[in-house]
């Protein structure tokens, strides 16, 4: 049976739930709706005045055969012949790569028709020259300037242009607007075909009933450019919309995405207060303070927190002359000089640098402030001396 869960691991809970709460509903409350997301997209998922999805349940109701297209250019069929591509204002943010501009223009020369609207076309193909203009709060109505196959039935037609055509090549015609600023602009490339309109207006759900939008957008829709020609295949773009056809890519533009890192987050939460209530138990070393070495750490630290370096020197100093002298039988008392002469007329020469290192001892037992590094080495050589003259016996770490 599992364990409950005490006071502080349900109050964490409860905290991380009210956290996650507050954040679900900040995302929900910040995210606006579908329609104002695409007020001013013409793309064919929104019903706002500024989308497109009249126009493609249009073409779907006169039996045209339409599809969304939410996949790379690079993905579109080699033998375009036919086939009728829609990039209606692309996203800015969603620049071709060089891979995908070699695609679309493989697909135009191919004999494919591209219709594309809005600024963005010099991104997508180098021999446009647009340049983007203060868009007018109003559509404006222009007539054709000449007749031919795409201006059937669209003497007139209502467009609010967002950009401007620059200088015309020698293949390009401007159908409507001046010829220094032409808003409907046609030239071939290749076997195929490309028609630019200044904005997306003739095919929006609020433009496409005004004037004869309506006209030019049916006969933007015919390959050959005749009327009674309908195309085999039409790809309305949502890829530069930022539409992908995965599911996460889909995700990427929703709340749900932070959804699962939130969810996540707490079941890390969750996952780490159990196991820290249900693991193993494991029970912490006691160090008994009956320990023979208790009393040495606490006195060794005494003596570092204090820096008493020439203490400790005159303790080790002390005891070696105390055990030395008994050895020798000599007096407690004898002085320093004299107990030198002794070591070199009993000791022989073995021992000659044992009377200087008791006089560098006696000095830093007297001196204000000893290095511990020198303290160390100090000590360690009079321990040395200890051990060769047999005044202590080595411990069992020190035998050889």
């Amino acid at each position: 049976m599992p364990a409950a869960l005490d006071a502080a691991d349900r109050k964490l809970l409860l905290i991380a739930g009210a956290v996650l709460l507050l954040l679900l509903g900040a995302v929900a409350f910040e995210t606006p709706p579908t329609e104002e997301i695409g007020e001013s997209t013409p793309s064919t998922y929104y019903s706002a005045p500024g989308g497109a999805r009249a126009a493609y349940l249009l073409l779907q109701a006169l039996h045209y055969n339409v599809q969304r297209w939410e996949r790379s250019p690079l993905e579109l069929p080699d033998d375009s012949a036919g086939s009728i591509l829609i990039l209606a204002d692309p996203d800015p943010t969603e620049s071709p790569s060089a891979a995908e501009r070699r695609a679309l223009q493989r697909f135009v020369v191919s004999g494919g028709q591209v219709l594309f609207t809005g600024s963005q076309i010099e991104s997508f193909f180098a021999d446009a020259k647009v340049a983007e203009s203060e868009q007018s709060p109003e559509p404006k109505n222009y007539t054709a300037n000449i007749p031919s196959a795409l201006t059937r039935g669209a003497t007139t037609v209502n467009l609010q242009p967002g950009a401007a055509w620059g200088e015309l090549g020698p293949s390009q015609v401007a159908l409507y607007g001046d010829a220094d600023s032409a808003v409907i602009v046609s030239w071939p490339m290749g076997n195929g075909r490309i028609l630019w309109w200044a904005g997306p207006t003739p095919l929006t759900n609020a433009g496409i009933s005004s004037a004869q939008n309506l006209n030019l957008f049916l006969n933007a829709m015919s390959v050959s450019g005749s009327a009674d020609s309908a195309p085999a295949q039409i790809y309305w773009d949502e890829y530069f919309h930022g539409e992908r056809s995965s599911l996460w890519s889909y995700m990427q533009n929703t709340p749900v995405a932070w959804g699962v890192l939130q969810l996540g987050v707490l079941a890390v939460g969750v996952l780490f207060t159990f196991s820290r209530r249900s693991g193993p138990t494991a029970i912490p070393a006691v160090v008994s303070r009956l320990s023979p070495l208790e009393f040495v750490d606490t006195l060794g630290g005494l003596y570092e927190r204090a820096h008493a370096e020439p203490a400790v020197i005159g303790v080790v100093y002390q005891r070696f002359r105390t055990l030395l002298t008994r050895q020798m039988r000599l007096s407690s008392q004898i002085d320093d000089a004299t107990l030198a002469t002794a070591i070199r007329a009993r000791l022989g020469r073995e021992f000659v640098d044992l009377p200087d290192a008791l006089r560098r001892a006696a000095d830093a037992s007297r001196a204000p402030k000893v290095p511990p590094a020198g303290a160390l080495a100090l000590i360690q050589e009079l321990e040395h001396y200890e051990e060769q003259l047999g005044l202590k016996k080595p411990g069992p770490e020190e035998k050889s």
